[in-house]
């Protein structure tokens, strides 16, 4: 069976360019108001920027890429491969052989083909592997829903569905995804202190994929993370509804690792975890119209674990809506790191009853049972602009700038910040900001300030 597709297939690349400017001449200097609070080293700021500062971090197209990615290949004249007809069942039992075997009969195709899982039934799946390269660009249509096994055991690695080495693939359709995490989360030490700590299976993995599109599916109750992107060049990820419980533990909602020029759009992401977390590696990442909440925000890192090296650079979040999540927006990196996070910016986002609405955290630690140690080293934190953020902290402290000693956070920017707080105890909610070795600048209304 054949059908005629129509090329339709429109994945967006962008390559970001910072627009270098000269260092900030700071008009005005003053003392750290923390200082009699413990903190060292002074805080600078500047209420007065320097005039060129609205052209900082410029980000531009180049035109032959974008070209490029609009006219990459997709199926003509495509066969479809309905799982079904290699023997999928969804009775309950095991379709992992019929998946597997369509994926194979589809990616040996020379003239591509749409997978199609069709609708009102519901597949149940052991971990596969879904690897390329192939021969011709492919479509997976999930009308249905695919569901994760349940057995611990059937996990040999840390992963459930894992696509790997494919160019040119389109994952859409309205169906669902299915992670049937809770037994996972039971075991986890965030949960049970008294169990170890151990890694659970990711639900859907892309790695070293290119021409990618991942769009209007639904990704619930993953085991751990729901949605990875690793070591993936060209992505575009718009209209997911990823959601899991709000205890559920480190399930975050799209984890993005070393993959360049990435789009994620008007998704609805409500977890236990990060909503979206960017981690090392990961450059020229475009984030738009996201809704998060309940979890922990949108998140750089954490970076420089164990003593890493790590680089993010390039990265825009705008249009978000935050509520009652642990963090808006928010950097964190390991003590004893290297590396750096830079040309970054965070626009154009509400937050409502988030406890932590902006925070760059040098000293962030994720053991709960044993303190981490004092390092020197660190992840430099530069080039990060705030602008027009509003809303409420569930917390008295709005802006947190935890920054490093030896490497102090510099060449920070707000601009029309007003964020106060839910506090009942607050005088008329006005909320606090806390700043150590950082140096920042100021535009428009910025409350509370450093």
């Amino acid at each position: 069976m054949r059908m005629l597709q129509k090329p339709h297939c429109f994945i967006p690349l962008f390559v970001i360019t910072l627009i270098s400017l000269s260092r900030p001449c700071f008009c005005s200097y003053r003392d750290n108001p923390f200082r009699a609070h413990g903190y060292d080293h002074p805080t600078t700021t500047s209420r007065y920027p320097y005039s060129g500062v609205s052209k900082l971090f410029k980000f531009e197209y180049d035109d032959e890429i974008q070209s490029r990615v609009d006219n990459a290949p997709t199926p003509v004249d495509s066969t479809v491969v309905n799982v079904d007809d290699f023997g999928a069942k969804a009775n309950g039992s095991d379709d992992s052989k019929a998946f597997k075997e369509a994926w194979e009969y589809a990616c040996n195709s020379s003239q591509g083909a749409i997978i199609v899982v069709p609708k009102d039934k519901i597949y149940h799946l052991k971990p596969i592997d879904f690897s390329g390269p192939c021969n011709s660009p492919l479509i997976l249509k999930i009308y249905g829903t695919i569901k994760a096994t349940v057995h611990h055991s059937d996990y040999q690695r840390r992963r459930w569905l894992f696509f790997d080495n494919v160019q040119n693939l389109r994952v859409e359709g309205e169906g669902i995804i299915n992670g049937n995490g809770r037994t996972w989360w039971l075991k986890s030490c965030k949960i049970n202190t008294t169990l170890p700590c151990n890694e659970a299976p990711t639900a859907v993995t892309f790695s070293q994929c290119s021409n990618l599109r991942v769009a209007q599916l639904r990704i619930q109750n993953s085991q751990q993370m729901h949605l990875s992107f690793n070591k993936c060049v060209n992505v575009k990820v718009f209209n997911l509804f990823v959601i899991a419980p709000g205890n559920s533990p480190n399930t975050d909602g799209i984890h993005v690792s070393e993959t360049q020029n990435i789009h994620i759009k008007d998704c609805v992401i409500r977890t236990g975890d990060d909503c979206i977390s960017i981690v090392s590696g990961s450059q020229n990442v475009r984030v738009t119209g996201i809704t998060c909440g309940p979890g922990h925000g949108i998140s750089i890192g954490s970076l420089g674990a164990g003593n890493s090296a790590a680089y993010v650079s390039n990265v825009i979040v705008n249009r978000a809506t935050l509520s009652g999540t642990t963090n808006g927006v928010r950097i964190k990196t390991w003590q004893g790191g290297s590396g750096y996070a830079k040309n970054i910016k965070f626009q154009n986002i509400k937050v409502h009853n988030v406890s932590n609405p902006i925070v760059i955290d040098q000293y962030y630690c994720d053991h709960h049972k044993v303190p981490c140690p004092k390092q020197v080293s660190a992840v430099q934190v530069s080039n990060v602009v705030y602008r027009n953020i509003r809303g409420t902290s569930a917390s008295n402290v709005a802006l947190k700038f935890n920054c490093s000693q030896r490497y102090p956070c510099r060449e920070i920017f707000l601009q029309n910040v007003a964020i106060t707080s839910t506090q009942e105890d607050k005088e008329e909610h006005i909320a606090e900001a806390s700043c150590s070795n950082i140096r920042l600048s100021y535009r428009g209304n910025v409350s509370p300030p450093c």
